[in-house]
């Protein structure tokens, strides 16, 4: 089988701490490719990893995603862990529920002074959007050398084999024996480990699987304090890798040991959604006490704002697809009994699938013949009856695998949310250089909510001048209406506003260790002071203008708040069309 799958975001997995000595945890995990006949190692461009702490357990939900496009052969994970752990399939709509329901989006609401209209209203508006194996010869390696396998099992798509002790060596050979490419800059970091008496979970998509299969993983340990793996990380990382941490809790979750950074508003393009996002958090987290180690809280509060119908729905049921022995024709429409699927042609232009992993599944079981289109296959199976591959139908096969990879990780993902009314989402950039501690966390519940919707007013006055003012109630001021871009501030300007470290006392506020607030505060003064000075027509090379002139502007002014204000509403209700 050839499969090209490359990693668009990959989760190595969390530090595996031993009950009684969390402070110490410090493990982490690595890509590898599988051997194949243009075998490299897997680029790794980010990590979306959620968790829960439990009593005396830490679960680790990660998302696995992946770029069809690339040469790689496969993919596989080497976890060093300091127990056996438990695994389970995990819910891709899980993942995707609560990246949109949490994602920070910033935009503008667009307003207008009176400024003597004959309707006595001044005009408002609102512009928002988001910113959104084998086996094979020892080569020179004895036996004393090996690991140990202390677990085989197979977790939905995954092969998953435990490694207990051997050498680097052993190590390295057994990946060789077993179809893992290795990486030699791996070889120090694993030798280290095996010094510390971790084990190793090696992990790979199974031979059998396809594409359209990959899910994610669920890993439950002992332990009391989550950490996601940088060190082993950085062999397949990339320059400012993005890393998105989730905890679903009962209050609020911070880093312990990376720094905590409040970015500065200033430094985002309001005019814009924030369009430089991404730049900001880089600048911020690399920036003075921060040292590239940092993360930012992009939301804080209730857990409920994820919609839990997207992941589970109660009439999911698998049962109704064992009945279907013979043959899979009816199949189709089963699934659009239970909302699962769609193939009306008539309405829709291709058939929809409302699970990530379904269309996958279908193919692998009702595989389209050649030369039919698939969507008009799907729509109507008992019009090509005769051309349908019985060899791959198996209905209690494609019932367990419904329930398995689909139903009942919906469901586990579900209770969890209920059973844990509040969500942190933090986000970081980091470079392989950077990548030299594991971040850890704990709960802390002294810490107050944050907001992922952020929403600016932009005021035109009747001058011509405009007044932007910031969510935290700061203001910035324009000397011209017609041609607004957001100033950069000079390289004076902070990017960070605060850093701050967890403080070892439990549940206690943040140390502070930067705080920029005075310094932006007075350059925001100086730009607002020269807008002003330019307003009253006094900066450099200015006069003064006639009344007739002022009365001219504050016309224009109105024209141009009252264009805002149309175009704002029109690009909501666009965007409203395209939600529907």
């Amino acid at each position: 089988m050839h499969r090209s799958v490359r990693l668009a975001s990959l989760i190595s997995l969390a530090c595996l701490a031993p009950l009684l000595t969390p402070s110490t945890a410090d493990a982490c995990g690595g890509t590898f490719c599988d051997v194949g006949p243009t075998a490299m190692p897997v680029d790794q461009t980010g990590e979306n990893i959620l968790f829960h702490i439990g009593d005396g357990t830490v679960e680790a939900h990660i998302q696995i995603l992946y770029d069809a496009e690339s040469e790689a052969e496969q993919f596989a994970w080497l976890i060093p862990v300091t127990a056996i752990p438990e695994f389970e399939v995990g819910s891709q709509p899980l993942f995707e529920a609560v990246l949109n329901a949490s994602v920070p989006s910033y935009g503008i609401s667009v307003q207008a002074d009176f400024c003597g209209a004959d309707d006595g209203d001044a005009a408002n508006g609102t512009g928002l959007s988001t910113g959104d194996g084998g086996e094979g010869g020892n080569d020179g390696v004895g036996e004393s050398d090996n690991p140990t396998v202390v677990l085989t099992t197979t977790v939905g798509a995954f092969e998953i084999a435990v490694l207990d002790g051997g050498t680097v060596d052993g190590v390295m050979q057994w990946l060789a024996d077993n179809g893992y490419q290795q990486d030699e800059a791996a070889r120090p970091l694993i030798e280290q480990y095996l010094a510390e008496q971790f084990l190793f979970v090696a992990m790979k998509l199974n031979n059998d699987a396809e594409v359209g299969e990959i899910h994610p993983v669920v890993i439950r340990y002992a332990g009391v304090e989550p950490c996601v793996p940088i060190r082993l990380t950085r062999i397949a990382a990339v320059e400012d890798m993005d890393i998105r941490v989730f905890f679903l809790q009962d209050a609020r979750v911070v880093p312990t040991n990376y720094r905590h950074v409040l970015v500065n508003p200033l430094k985002l393009d309001w005019f814009n959604n924030a369009s430089n996002y991404k730049e900001v958090i880089s600048m911020a987290v690399d920036a003075q006490a921060a040292d590239g180690n940092a993360f930012v809280t992009e939301y804080a509060g209730t857990s409920a704002v994820v919609p839990t119908w997207q992941i589970f729905q109660a009439q999911w049921n698998a049962a109704p697809f064992e009945a279907f022995v013979e043959s899979p024709v009816g199949v189709v429409d089963a699934l659009a009994a239970q909302s699962l699927m769609s193939c009306d042609l008539e309405w829709d232009v291709n058939c929809s699938y409302n699970h990530p992993l379904l269309e996958g599944l279908v193919n692998q079981f009702i595989p389209v013949p050649a030369g039919l289109d698939a969507n008009a296959f799907y729509e109507c199976l008992e019009c090509y009856a005769a051309q349908i591959d019985l060899t791959a139908w198996d209905a209690a096969l494609f019932a367990q695998r419904l329930e398995e990879r689909l139903f009942a990780p919906g469901k586990q993902a579900v209770a969890l949310l209920e059973q844990n009314p509040y969500l942190t989402r933090m986000y970081t950039t980091i470079s392989p250089a950077e990548m030299n501690a594991d971040p850890m966390f704990r709960i802390n519940t002294s810490l107050p909510d944050v907001a992922n919707f952020n929403i600016a007013t932009q005021t035109n006055h009747c001058d011509g001048s405009t007044t932007v003012a910031l969510p935290d109630g700061r203001e910035v001021v324009f000397p011209d209406s017609s041609d607004l871009s957001w100033p950069e501030f000079g390289d004076e300007m902070p990017w960070e506003e605060d850093v701050s470290l967890e403080n070892q006392a439990e549940n206690a506020p943040l140390v502070n260790l930067v705080d920029n607030t005075e310094n932006i505060n007075a350059l925001l003064d100086a730009h607002n002071s020269r807008s002003k000075a330019q307003i009253a027509g006094l900066g450099s090379g200015g006069c003064a203008c006639s009344v007739e002139a002022e009365d001219r502007r504050g016309a224009l002014a109105l024209g141009l708040a009252t264009f805002g204000l149309f175009g704002a509403l029109s690009a909501v209700r666009r965007r409203r069309r395209r939600q529907l």
